[in-house]
Formats: C-alpha cells, structure tokens, sequence
C-alpha cells in the first residue's frame, strides 16, 4: 500500500493521535515537514490519501509553500486521492476547492462542544446516533462550505466545523489530540492565551485546557476512530 502523506506545518503540530491510529490499522505513512522547508510533492497519486495538519499561520498568508500545498489538493480532488484537513488542513482544503478564509468572529481555543447536523453525510461520517462532543479547538479564522460540499458539523462559536466532499474530509476542530499535544500547545502560547481568556468566554486557560486531560483525549480519539475509519476505508481505492 502506498504511504499516506502528512503534511506538518509547525514542529509542535504533528499527527498527534492520528499516527496512532494508523500505525495500529498497519497503514504506511510518513510526514512531509513543510516547517523544515520540505518541498510539497506534485503527484498525489504517489501516496494513498493526503493528511494536512494545523498551523499557526493563515492560508491567506504569502507563503512559497501555500500555493503548491493547494495545487497538491485540487489534484487529489480530480485524482480521487483522499484527503483530510485539520484546523489549517481543513482551510487549505477549503480554499483549494473554491471556498474562502475569513476571519472567525472570535477566537475559540480550548474544549467546547461540536454539534452534529441532522443529514446523511454527517451520520456516515459521524454514526447516526451521535448528536455532539466535546472537541478541542484552536482557531482564529474560518472557511466557508465550498460548493458542492456538505456541511457536517458545527459548533456554538464557529458555524462551519466541518465539510465533506465525496471521501474528503476538512474540518476547523482538533479531533487528533493527545495530552501531550495540549501541554505543548499550552506551554507555546501559555502568556498570549492567559490574555485572551480573560476577555473571551470562547478561550480558555491552560490550566481549564488541561483539567481532567487524560480522559477528555480519551473521549475525543473515540470520535476520531469515528471519522478516521470513514476516511481511511477509501485509502483501499489507492493501493495499486
């Protein structure tokens, strides 16, 4: 099977819980470090799907890898490689197929509840019995739905959470959470996140972000198994 391709944009942004998932589903991988000046491939068809993880910068930004990371996905798109968008990954997505980034009216960063909308798309991805969890989130901008994708999910500060477009999957929450990922984050932007909790009812504190940790990621990789098994079964199509 060829390897998925993930594509980190920051050195304390990595795959997170979803290398964990892969490697227990004996799927190949491997990471393209764009944060080490790796350049972005030109084939998509070299890998088995494509994963774009988050970043702290915009997609708006001039930047000599945007441009090609989003010729990379409007190929895999037509190819029918999979894709999958996290936070950042779920911008370039966006904005690769026709949509646009804007700012989010505010920053949400911490745990708050992601709901499930009530259509087909959302209960093949998300399992029909589930109406909302509590996700992990980190964001200041947001995409709009491109067109002819399907809205799956959103939350009460940020109304685009997730689309769907045939097997490609881009989403603004963090579903690839480990405890590890969220003390870093924390301990990053420990100062710069203080400040805004306390005007912003939409963040929280590192300490309010790393309360009861262990088993709110434990939650949280539950719904990523969700998501990650409806993404991974078309990885099938690309084995030859």
């Amino acid at each position: 099977m060829k390897p998925v391709a993930i594509f980190r944009h920051a050195a304390s942004e990595g795959p997170g819980y979803f290398a964990t998932y892969l490697d227990r589903h004996g799927v190949p991988w491997r990471v393209v470090k764009i944060d080490e000046g790796e350049a972005i491939p030109g084939n998509p068809r070299e890998f088995s799907g494509l994963v774009f993880m988050g970043g702290p910068m915009s997609v708006n930004d001039r930047l000599p890898w945007i441009e090609p990371a989003l010729s990379l996905i409007r190929s895999a798109v037509e190819a029918g490689v999979p894709v999958l968008g996290h936070c950042l990954g779920g911008q370039l997505m966006a904005k690769a197929i026709g949509g646009v980034v804007t700012r989010n009216p505010v920053k949400e960063i911490g745990w708050g509840r992601v709901d499930i909308l009530s259509n087909g798309a959302a209960a093949k991805w998300f399992g029909a019995e589930l109406a909302s969890f509590e996700s992990f989130h980190w964001h200041g901008e947001t995409f709009s739905i491109p067109a002819g994708a399907t809205r799956i999910a959103s939350s009460p500060h940020c109304e685009n959470q997730a689309f769907v477009l045939g097997p490609h999957l881009g989403m603004q929450c963090h579903v690839e959470m480990t405890p590890e990922l969220i003390g870093a984050w924390c301990r990053d932007w420990k100062q710069e996140v203080e400040k805004l909790a306390r005007r912003m009812p939409s963040v929280q504190t590192p300490a309010e972000m790393m309360a009861a940790v262990e088993e709110k990621t434990r939650t949280l990789n539950a719904i990523a198994d969700r998501v990650y098994d409806c993404w991974a079964s078309h990885l099938a199509h690309m084995q030859r």
